[in-house]
């Protein structure tokens, strides 16, 4: 009885079913009809590497779309810390290169990535104000009580949300054109983002560290108030906005350090916020030789507000 599952007639020699796989009739080998291409990957990591977080974290935890094109998302990518770029009071900021090597077709890549990590509270030497938090809330009531209690999860708690809460507003700002870096994703109190270089390979300096001239500091301060419109727009203000926190990237400017973004409306104290923000900003440029008005900047603002 035949069977579907027997060979047929064409396939009863080993060397004619080569042949067909391979189109040569003169053929012997079947083996000649596959052709592996083999890698050799090194998986020997050094102290200061591990591999890409990027599949480890969930789809939400990801940079928004579309993403620039300098965003390495492959699962073989290696992250390599090169350095520490600044030690704040509540996180450190790392300078991490994340890489993957030219596997066959595909070429390599690399980025340079700002790794900011939070602190748990027993190891932050400053706790920001809680007037910046009014009105946010812990969406897990475990999470809640384990804050309010202090315990050693609470505290990993705490330190997340301000990283989460940074991952938030990047976010957001990014999609709504501030000058922001590229938030390219979050991993409990770990936020990786675009690094802002100062175009030789160093890190850019905060606008507290340069002294441009009278042409390029009017172009930094119409970016700066467009930048601070967008957040008005969006019923935002930065809440700790100082040349401390902007970067100058030659004739582009970055605002940075925005875990404690405020809800100009909604928080009890918001348009003190966006008050000290408008002043902390004309008070530097103003004694830079550009006369700002503060007062004038803030009823700028509050129209974009509502």
């Amino acid at each position: 009885m035949s069977s579907e599952y027997e060979l047929s007639d064409s396939y009863s020699d080993p060397d004619s079913r080569g042949s067909d796989f391979t189109g040569d009739e003169s053929s012997s080998d079947p083996a000649d009809a596959f052709v592996f291409d083999f890698h050799s990957v090194d998986e020997e990591l050094g102290p200061d590497q591990r591999w890409s977080t990027w599949l480890e974290v969930e789809r939400g935890s990801r940079g928004p779309e579309p993403r620039p094109s300098w965003v390495v998302t492959d699962q073989a990518a290696i992250d390599t810390e090169l350095g520490i770029l600044k030690t704040g009071k509540e996180a450190d900021v790392f300078l991490l290169e994340r890489a993957v090597e030219a596997i066959g077709d595909n070429p390599a890549k690399s980025s340079l990535l700002a790794a900011k990590r939070y602190r748990t509270e027993e190891h932050r030497s400053f706790h920001r104000s809680t007037s910046y938090v009014e009105g946010r809330r812990t969406r897990n009531s475990r999470d809640s009580r384990a804050m309010a209690k202090k315990t050693a999860h609470g505290r990993s708690v705490a330190a997340g949300q301000w990283a989460y809460a940074e991952w938030d507003a990047l976010n957001r700002l990014w999609k709504a054109g501030v000058p922001v870096p590229y938030p390219v994703q979050v991993d409990g109190t770990e936020l990786l983002m675009e690094f802002i270089d100062d175009g030789e390979g160093g890190a850019a300096p905060r606008l507290a560290q340069v002294r441009p001239s009278k042409e390029l500091l009017g172009v930094y301060f119409e970016q700066l108030r467009d930048g601070m419109r967008e957040l008005a727009r969006a019923g935002l203000a930065h809440g700790d906005l100082s040349p401390f926190n902007v970067l100058a990237q030659a004739e582009r400017i970055v605002m940075i350090d925005l875990p404690q973004v405020v809800d100009v409306v909604g928080n009890p104290k918001g348009m003190d916020f966006l008050m000290r923000d408008c002043h902390n900003m004309a008070t530097w440029f103003t004694n830079r030789g550009l006369e700002i008005d503060e007062q004038e900047l803030f009823a700028d603002l509050l129209a974009m507000v509502f």
